[in-house]
């Protein structure tokens, strides 16, 4: 069977990353970068379209790679509403809920809207694959004690699910016949429970509960936040940032830097080491009482994301939860890859597309 040609993309705030792959040999790759003010021209990320698309186009033209030689073309999926996990073909409704933002506005959600042109010009078909929507909540994993405030699923479905697979493969299983819990750890922080191939348990990474990361609050007492929200000392802007872009460990130390926490950590800033252990308690915390869902039937516990890589810090969630499942490593984010291997199940006759 001769491999098929696949073009990955995966837009960022700030940068444009694509890969080109011949089955699971990758050709290139390449973070093509946007600079803040060149961005800042446009009312909309949905605005950025032509912009990031020719950067695609002129890099594709640097390699001699003609569009129409692709079997398939990938983008990152964005905020569209709550989808099971897997692959999805890029239909006309999927794009008009991307156009008109209809469930939130973020840079991710270009990758659909680009995926989806490119592929018309190459005669190709075009996928997301488990976009960070994907919700699998069981029931009571929605109940969050207000029926005015329903837990809802956003996470980092794309790599979890790309690490779940590998370790259960690694495990000698099918992802669908196990247990595992999958903490992903970066500049969020996202902890899931996999559950026979379903995510039936994750905290809300982008704005919601969940262990603080170095950039997000995460949980904290509510009643101290009503307080401060009707303070009038802080708009609703200014409440939302602490939530998210200037919560966890920027602030307490003021960096969102984890490499400087380190360092600072082991300068013996006090301080640095009080946040720096706190922020591994709390990921364990959350490990824990995920294993109570399927009454500690857990096959293993997984470690990803960017800040995996620190395997001091690792250590310290390792030690308070290595008595529940095996410990499996994975570190980094391979959303490239992850996207690449979503769109070769469905070429292969693997997995069959779903419908949005």
């Amino acid at each position: 069977m001769p491999r098929q040609r696949v073009l990955a993309i995966n837009p960022g705030s700030t940068s444009t990353k694509i890969a080109c792959y011949q089955g699971e040999e990758e050709e290139f790759s390449l973070n093509l970068s946007h600079p803040p003010e060149e961005l800042n021209k446009y009312a909309k990320v949905i605005d950025q379209y032509d912009y990031r698309k020719k950067f695609i186009i002129r890099a594709l033209v640097e390699y001699a790679v003609d569009v129409k030689s692709f079997d398939a073309i990938v983008g990152r999926g964005g905020l569209l509403k709550p989808l099971f996990g897997g692959t999805y073909e890029i239909s006309d409704a999927m794009i008009q809920d991307l156009k008109e933002a209809r469930y939130g506005e973020h840079a991710s959600n270009l990758g659909a809207v680009i995926a989806f042109w490119l592929a018309k010009e190459a005669g190709c078909p075009s996928f997301v694959v488990d976009p960070v929507v994907v919700d699998e909540l069981g029931d009571l994993a929605r109940i969050s004690g207000n029926p005015a405030l329903p837990r809802i699923s956003v996470f980092h479905a794309l790599n979890q699910k790309a690490v779940a697979r590998r370790a259960a493969a690694a495990l000698g299983k099918k992802y669908e016949e196990i247990n595992l819990i999958v903490a992903h750890i970066g500049g969020g922080i996202s902890v899931g429970l996999h559950e026979n191939g379903r995510v039936v348990d994750v905290n809300n990474a982008l704005d919601g509960d969940g262990p603080f990361s170095p950039e997000r609050s995460g949980s904290v007492p509510i009643g101290a936040l009503a307080k401060l929200c009707f303070s009038g000392k802080y708009s609703e802007a200014d409440i939302k940032k602490q939530i998210k872009g200037a919560g966890g460990l920027f602030a307490y130390l003021g960096t969102t830097d984890f490499r400087e926490v380190e360092k600072r950590v082991l300068a013996g800033d006090t301080e640095a080491d009080l946040a720096y252990r706190a922020m591994a308690y709390q990921i364990a915390k959350e490990i824990g009482q995920l294993a109570t869902v399927v009454c500690g039937k857990v096959d293993a516990i997984i470690f990803t994301g960017g800040i995996a890589f620190a395997k001091t810090f690792i250590n310290l969630i390792k030690q308070r939860v290595s008595f529940i499942a095996r410990l499996i490593d994975i570190p980094g984010e391979k959303e490239l890859e992850s996207l690449r291997d979503g769109a070769l199940r469905i070429l292969r006759g693997e997995e069959k597309a779903r419908i949005y």
